[in-house]
């Protein structure tokens, strides 16, 4: 249903009309996002200006928040934890080692990966040096 211009009331002033252009033009301005995002958004949650408010402040968060870890939001440790092959309880004390910032998380898996390994590599080394000294004294 197209806006009634003639009604300036409280509940004409909270919805949306997607179908007006500079109505389009005040709601992106004020909620500071592209007309795009402003469509989609009342698309999603419907025509409600309140309701796309929350929604678009939410996504903003999400946005903004990407690279810290929330380990009190399941959907979070479930996404971490298949982003970087553990398991959920292996994610939480990663993140008690090195902090919420998905970077430092990476970056100390990356390390004990490189650490384990060396160390194999060590114990492959040992080996051949202790089969080669058992050669040289056989011979």
């Amino acid at each position: 249903m197209a806006d009634n211009k003639a009604k300036r009331g409280g509940a004409d002033r909270a919805l949306i009309a997607l179908t007006e252009t500079y109505e389009v033009a005040y709601w992106s301005k004020k909620f500071k996002v592209t007309p795009a995002k402003l469509k989609y958004a009342v698309k999603k949650v419907g025509r409600s200006a309140r309701k796309v408010e929350d929604y678009i402040k939410l996504q903003k968060h999400r946005a903004s928040d990407k690279s810290r870890i929330a380990l009190s939001e399941p959907y979070e440790v479930r996404y971490w934890s298949k982003r970087f092959k553990i398991t959920p309880a292996k994610l939480r004390l990663v993140v008690a080692t090195a902090g919420h910032s998905s970077r430092k998380v990476e970056a100390y898996l990356a390390a004990q990966k490189a650490a384990k390994k060396a160390k194999r590599t060590a114990k492959k080394t040992k080996r051949t040096v202790k089969k080669t000294a058992k050669r040289k004294k056989a011979a």
